[in-house]
């Protein structure tokens, strides 16, 4: 008799794949495509959170080239009725329709509430959240304005991805490991806008990427904060079982 598989939730984010340059992504991105074909027959549903890619830029006739593995087993596990959903990232947030349609995946552009087992779930890249970043916040509107993004989609792919490209080591060289390193609950931005959320609505978790700590911070007795690292040092993902989130490490 078969063994019963005991179906789990998982929730990953942060591949940044072509950064920082061809040969260190494709070993990224078959470490992501290793792990979903490990979990295609235990998950029940998928959650990315956000910058699956460094930069990303519809065109109304072309999207950058590459990746093909991870789209291709993306587009395997939907077609196999595993819904996956994916919240656009600082990185990868001018998306219009190419995962939806060619995917079949659902695409967040802000923080989506969920209830799941009867608990309940907040979940968002987490850019943009809590207090300060000014700059950061003005820009990001900029970025999000239609008219700004058509003026971009004028440039020919080559120049406009080459010149994204190019803006987007130029801020990684800007923020160094910073993204990496634990600044104390009263500095952390996202434990910040957590509990100032909790003073309004009730959550069991918090589920953000974003700032490629991996960390589950219990914000009271029954509300937890859980930030899913990322895949260019940790390699970790949560897993919810029907009962609780567990954070985990992937090694292959």
């Amino acid at each position: 008799m078969e063994p019963v598989i005991e179906k789990q939730i998982y929730f990953l984010s942060d591949f940044h794949l072509g950064a920082p340059n061809y040969d260190a992504s494709l070993i990224r991105e078959k470490k992501v495509v290793s792990f979903l074909e490990s979990i295609k027959d235990k998950a029940s549903e998928i959650f990315i959170v956000g910058d699956i890619f460094d930069f990303w830029f519809e065109y109304n006739k072309a999207v950058p080239k590459g990746y093909t593995r991870l789209l291709g087993k993306l587009a395997e596990l939907t077609d196999a009725g595993i819904p996956i959903h994916f919240f656009i990232g600082n990185h990868d947030m001018w998306m219009s329709g190419y995962f939806e349609k060619e995917l079949n995946i659902k695409v967040y552009q802000a923080p989506e509430v969920f209830e799941r087992s009867g608990k309940s779930f907040f979940i968002g890249h987490g850019d943009g959240l809590g207090p300060g970043d000014v700059g950061y916040k003005f820009i990001k509107k900029i970025f999000r304005n239609k008219t700004c993004q058509w003026l971009f989609g004028l440039l020919h792919p080559n120049i406009g991805i080459g010149l994204a490209n190019y803006f987007s080591s130029k801020s990684r060289e800007k923020t160094g490991t910073s993204d990496e390193h634990f600044l104390g609950e009263d500095k952390e931005w996202l434990i910040q806008f957590c509990r100032a959320t909790l003073q309004q609505n009730y959550f069991d978790y918090f589920i953000f990427g974003h700032r490629h700590y991996p960390l589950v911070l219990k914000l009271n007795e029954k509300s937890s904060y859980i930030n899913l690292g990322d895949w260019i040092k940790n390699f970790t993902y949560a897993s919810f079982n029907g009962n609780t989130v567990e954070l985990h490490q992937w090694e292959k």
